[in-house]
Parts: structure tokens; C-alpha cells; sequence
């Protein structure tokens, strides 16, 4: 395993199930298991998943100043946001340029909690609360247990009362199984789904039981990498491997625009005030590149990082790819020429293994007006 300085208390279950705890954002993260991943990807489809997440960075910000700082460091109206209710959104550097997406949920009146990943979202807060009433900690007892699927509302339904009244982006303050637990209506996967937030102490008890009770109704164990295969599907971005971090410009540094990435929809109308809003708007129409889709002529993944090509012309590069076992379609996330991100466009992807044609398509391929994830009842 790679060095390490936040660590699982379900690390143990994951080395059981043949995980070599790779690091993701300093955490030891089960990046792969003993079994095939399309088994994980189809349970989390047509049944349910239970995975770790607790590499997510939780900071929590409270005192008088707290809305403020976060209103400072995050593209989101804030005071839009109401006890009980979270809202995703991004940070910017005064470039403009993305640094970090996070979910924001508001505890109390003045009291937060931001969930990111490993970009500088900490640091972010951190910068934008110099001088400001405010307290910043950040919780790594606090694990992040992910249940998505479809089934996740009926297991949950059978522990937790008012589990199927809890809307989308919306938290509810609750016990599981005896524990104190925070449940979210949130995800990463594009399907009606959970995370239960709770100490670490009760991490494998609440992970052993969700295995053990869940099994009968197909709910199983799932690697934090499956979420590359349900991603691709539901338009979700990974930083930074979907980013210029990962796949740079020549000749410039790193960093996106909202605009490029497909998430200036993060902005709340009207925002000004952020860290980055002058840029960002200036920056509206300049695109360099565009977030598209690719449909891909064949029965296996793109290469990650394999060229696009028009033409005999380079305009793109996979930065994630998976072929469904589901729906028999082998599909990418790619950064494309703008004139390229146009639906139909033929395309061609020089993979290590030979090249094969590919059309650009919109993305989300999944349930693009997202009615699995905001069900009710």
C-alpha cells in the first residue's frame, strides 16, 4: 500500500475481499477486489452496492461567519440552503479555473459540513476564513459508507422511518442499527442512492450488517473503481483525471473553466462575490475544449488517454472509458474540440490495440433527466 496518512476502520474488511488499499486522497481506498467489477457495476445497477467512500474529505465550518466563508469559496448562493438540505458545487482559483467540486450541506443556522475530494477544498475554506469568525475542522473519524442502487430504499426503509420521504440532496439526522448516523440522499453513481455518515467506531458494524442483511436482496461489497464504469455513464467528474491536471495543455499550466467542463450549471444565477467570478464570466465563450461523449464501435473500453482523432486530425483525448455489460455499449468521457462536441460526429479512437470509429454523443448516456436518482417514495 502506498504511504498513507488517513486511514479506514473498514480497512481490514477490504483486505479480506483482496484489496491492496491503494492511496486515494491519503487514504489507504479499496481500488480492487477479488472478483470481477462488472459483478459490483451490475449490483449497483439492477440491485445495490455498499462501498467505502470515506477517502472524501469532510471539513466542518461553524461560528457566525460560517455561511460567509463558504459563500466567499464556492460558486453557490448559500443562503439558498436550509438545515436538512446540501447542493453541489464547485471552487475556483482567481484565474477562474476549477480547483474543486464539493457538496455543501447545512446543519444548523450556523453550522456546516463541506465533503470534497483531493483538490484544495480544504484549503480553500481555509484561505477564505483568515480574519473571520469562524472554526474549520477537519473530520477524518467521520466515514462515509455509499449504499446506491435500486434496493437501497427498500433495505433502508426496513431500519429507518421516513427513509422514502428523504428528497434528493436533502440529510436527515437518524440511528442505524442502534448507531447515530447522518444519512444524505447523495451519490456518485446516477441511481437512487445513500450515504450514511458516521464515527469511525461504528463503521464496520453498520458495513458487516448492510453485507450480511443485504445479501438476499443482491446488495454487495463494491470497490471504490467501480465508480469509473457508473460515472462514464452518468456524466460525473473525477478530479483530476478528467481535467488538464492530468491531460495539459502545451504551453499553458493547468486548470479549467466551468464553461469547458460542463459545470458552470453549479453557479448560482446572479452569484458574484466568489473567488474566481470575474474570470469565470469573462471566461464564457472561450472555450478551449468541451466535456463530451463518445460511443465507441466496439466490445471493449477505450483506451484511458487514447487519442481522438477527425480526419486524420488529433481533437480529443479519453480520460475515462468502460464498455456495459448491460446495455452491450462500449462508451467515454473525453475532452473534444468544441466544433467536435456536436452529437453524431464521427470520430475515430486510437487505442494501443488498433483504432476503431466512435460517434460523439451527449452526455449523460444514463437516464439523462435523472429520474432514478430524484425518485420519490
Amino acid at each position: 500500500m502506498t504511504a498513507s496518512w488517513r486511514f479506514s476502520t473498514l480497512a481490514d474488511r477490504h483486505r479480506a475481499l483482496g484489496s491492496n488499499l491503494e492511496d486515494w486522497s491519503g487514504m489507504g481506498t479499496a481500488w480492487t477486489y477479488d472478483k470481477d467489477w462488472d459483478e459490483e457495476y451490475i449490483a449497483v445497477r439492477t440491485k445495490a452496492g455498499i462501498m467505502d467512500v470515506s477517502g472524501l474529505k469532510k471539513v466542518h465550518i461553524n461560528g457566525p461567519h460560517a455561511a460567509h466563508v463558504i459563500d466567499l469559496a464556492t460558486t453557490r448562493d448559500v443562503e439558498k440552503i436550509y438545515p436538512g438540505k446540501s447542493s453541489y458545487a464547485c471552487m475556483l482559483n482567481e484565474a477562474g479555473k476549477f480547483t474543486d467540486d464539493c457538496v455543501i450541506y447545512r446543519m444548523g443556522p450556523n453550522s456546516w459540513m463541506v465533503v470534497h475530494g483531493s483538490g484544495t477544498g480544504h484549503e480553500e475554506l481555509t484561505r477564505a476564513s483568515i480574519g473571520r469568525d469562524v472554526s474549520i475542522r477537519f473530520d477524518d473519524d467521520l466515514h462515509d459508507l455509499s449504499l446506491q442502487g435500486p434496493v437501497a430504499v427498500d433495505y433502508l426503509a426496513k431500519h429507518v422511518p421516513g427513509i422514502r420521504d428523504l428528497n434528493y440532496f436533502h440529510h436527515m439526522q437518524t440511528r442505524l442499527f442502534g448507531l447515530p448516523v447522518m444519512i444524505s440522499r447523495t451519490g456518485y453513481t446516477g441511481e437512487r442512492g445513500y450515504e450514511i455518515f458516521c464515527r469511525g467506531q461504528d463503521a464496520p458494524q453498520i458495513w458487516d450488517t448492510i453485507v450480511a442483511e443485504g445479501k438476499e436482496m443482491g446488495i454487495i461489497p463494491t470497490r471504490f473503481t467501480t465508480l469509473d464504469m457508473l460515472r462514464v455513464e452518468s456524466y460525473l467528474l473525477f478530479y483530476p483525471y478528467d481535467n488538464s491536471q492530468r491531460f495539459p495543455f502545451e504551453n499553458e499550466g493547468p486548470g479549467d473553466t466551468l464553461w469547458e467542463l460542463g459545470l458552470d450549471f453549479t453557479v448560482s444565477p446572479g452569484k458574484t462575490g466568489f473567488r474566481g467570478a470575474e474570470e469565470h464570466y469573462r471566461l464564457k465563450g472561450k472555450e478551449r475544449f468541451k466535456i463530451y461523449g463518445l460511443e465507441v464501435a466496439s466490445d471493449k473500453p477505450a483506451d484511458e488517454g487514447a487519442e481522438v482523432h477527425r480526419n486524420g486530425k488529433k481533437v480529443g483525448v479519453v480520460t475515462c472509458a468502460m464498455y456495459s455489460p448491460l446495455v452491450k455499449r462500449s462508451m467515454a468521457i473525453v475532452r473534444l474540440d468544441v466544433d467536435c462536441a456536436v452529437q453524431g460526429t464521427d470520430l475515430e479512437v486510437r487505442n494501443a490495440s488498433g483504432t476503431v470509429k466512435a460517434k460523439a454523443h451527449p452526455l449523460p448516456f444514463d437516464d439523462p433527466k435523472k429520474l432514478k436518482r430524484t425518485a420519490k417514495g
